[in-house]
């Protein structure tokens, strides 16, 4: 799945939340706090982290190339 930005960041529960893959930022951040994401390869426990153009977030079975 690709996600292109809008601007120069975006915000990583936000990123969940626009996609679909958490019903509501509470639970998108659930899903951070509770060890779920991946982003470049690493668990990301940071729920503001900014997600730039290059980055690569894995939640379950989704990945997310962002550009």
């Amino acid at each position: 799945m690709k996600f292109e930005l809008k601007d120069d960041y975006i915000e990583l529960f936000k990123l969940l939340k626009v996609l679909g893959l958490a019903d509501s930022g509470a639970h998108a951040k659930m899903l951070i706090a509770d060890g779920y994401v991946k982003r470049n390869a690493e668990v990301e426990l940071r729920k503001g982290a900014k997600i730039v153009s290059g980055d690569i977030i894995e939640i379950a079975d989704a990945v997310i190339e962002v550009s």
